[in-house]
């Protein structure tokens, strides 16, 4: 059941953190880790990635067959929620950490920040795959104004790398249908959907 906020909760929840959805120990190998722009305040306030209900990430995810079983994160995701994305070998994380309203409050030496950061997880987690959804973000943090979305002719610290559309509801040129086709590539590269 979804949540709902004032626009004065929400507010309180600004620059705040969400913590990174990576496997403990015990769990499956990290396959493929989506990397999103940065918190919003819904995420912020549900610390649960991609929460926003008009967000189209879990049921883009659910239609390409990444995940088996729907997720409704509006009210925040539970533990057997975030227990099924670990046992596919999917992470989620940020470019930057902060919580904001709207991307476009970020600064350009935030993403670049980000981006270093990025890498470092990369490092750590060790995905096969990382996707990163949003083409504005990857360009800002890596410094790469003409890259294109699509698979990327470069690896991110050993990881094939993916840019992917942002499952935002702002934006307008994508569907449910267009985001799971395009998540189920990366998604395929990884392991977690058997090959075309």
């Amino acid at each position: 059941m979804a949540r709902s906020f004032t626009r004065a909760e929400l507010e309180s929840f600004r620059d705040r953190e969400v913590p990174d959805l990576l496997p403990g120990p015990g769990d499956p190998d990290l396959r493929l880790l989506f990397v999103g722009i940065n918190p919003g305040l819904w995420t912020a306030a549900t610390q649960t990635h991609f929460a926003h209900p008009g967000n189209r990430f879990y049921p883009a995810l659910f239609l390409a067959g990444i995940l088996e079983r729907r997720i409704d994160p509006a009210a925040g995701m539970s533990d057997e929620d975030r227990d099924h994305l670990r046992s596919r070998g999917i992470g989620i994380t940020n470019v930057v950490r902060r919580a904001t309203a709207k991307a476009s409050e970020l600064t350009p030496e935030e993403y670049r920040a980000g981006g270093l950061a990025l890498l470092e997880t990369v490092r750590r987690a060790r995905p096969r795959v990382v996707a990163v959804a949003g083409i504005t973000a990857y360009r800002a943090a890596f410094s790469l104004p003409k890259a294109v979305p699509g698979r990327q002719p470069e690896s991110l610290a050993g990881a094939e790398l993916w840019v992917v559309p942002n499952p935002s509801g702002l934006n307008a040129h994508e569907t449910v249908a267009s985001l799971a086709e395009a998540y189920a590539a990366p998604a395929r590269a990884a392991g977690i959907l058997p090959e075309a």
